[in-house]
């Protein structure tokens, strides 16, 4: 499974972001969404954010990074930075991904992201077979099904997932919730809209419905959707 992992960093250490950030553009899978010398400013990124990894530096002038990721209600995996040797046996009862001591060479860096990619993409995957996906909705963890999803609506910075009684809201982008879909069951047919293949009643060159909602499909879409819809027909023998 082809995954793109998402990941901040916080270190008080600017030199030491812009480090991590140039190894981290050796790794095509890994994509730094944004990094923090204020820890502060992080934890409400974090509240508004979902992240696959955190790089986390533990010596820092306001707060330490180990209490700070203890009192992360929701935790991401975490690889903890720092200079100080005696954190790691602390930092591994969090059960911390790697410790990487400053400084660190690139290959050190990546051996441990590698680490983290395994244990993401085994939880991903096994979110895929199980059949739902996970977001995160008023502070909190909510799993939805697969087949629950009738179609997901972008909204600004947000995605409003539509499933019956009531939608949800939730801050994510579309690229984000599309690497996360499993493709054979869901696909984009507009900048603004993923819909369930499977709860497809109709369609055209330039719709398709949904219940009593009414889908654009742009032209860049056009060629993939038909494709993708005339495959639906043939297997179910139409």
């Amino acid at each position: 499974m082809s995954i793109i992992i998402h990941a901040i960093a916080i270190d008080d250490e600017p030199l030491a972001l812009q480090l991590l950030e140039q190894y981290a553009k050796k790794l095509d899978w890994l994509e730094i969404d944004a990094t923090f010398s204020d820890a502060m400013e992080a934890r409400e990124y974090l509240e508004n954010n979902s992240i696959d990894l955190l790089f986390l530096d533990i010596q820092m002038p306001d707060i330490n990074g180990v209490n700070f990721y203890k009192e992360l209600p929701l935790k991401p995996e975490v690889i903890f930075t720092t200079a100080y040797s005696h954190y790691a046996v602390e930092g591994f009862n969090l059960n911390a991904v790697d410790y990487l001591v400053k400084p660190y060479e690139f290959s050190r860096f990546q051996a441990a992201a590698e680490k983290a990619r395994e244990l993401i993409g085994f939880r991903q995957t096994k979110e895929a077979e199980e059949g739902f996906l996970l977001v995160k909705y008023n502070y909190q963890w909510l799993k939805i099904g697969y087949k629950d999803i009738d179609y997901i609506e972008a909204l600004d910075d947000y995605i409003k997932i539509n499933v019956k009684p009531k939608p949800y809201l939730v801050h994510m982008s579309m690229k984000v919730v599309t690497e996360k879909l499993p493709p054979e069951k869901f696909m984009r047919v507009h900048r603004s809209y993923i819909v369930s293949i499977e709860k497809v009643t109709s369609w055209n060159k330039n719709t398709i419905t949904i219940g009593d909602k009414t889908i654009p499909v742009s032209i860049t879409y056009q060629k993939q959707v038909q494709e993708t819809l005339n495959k639906l027909m043939e297997e179910s023998g139409g």
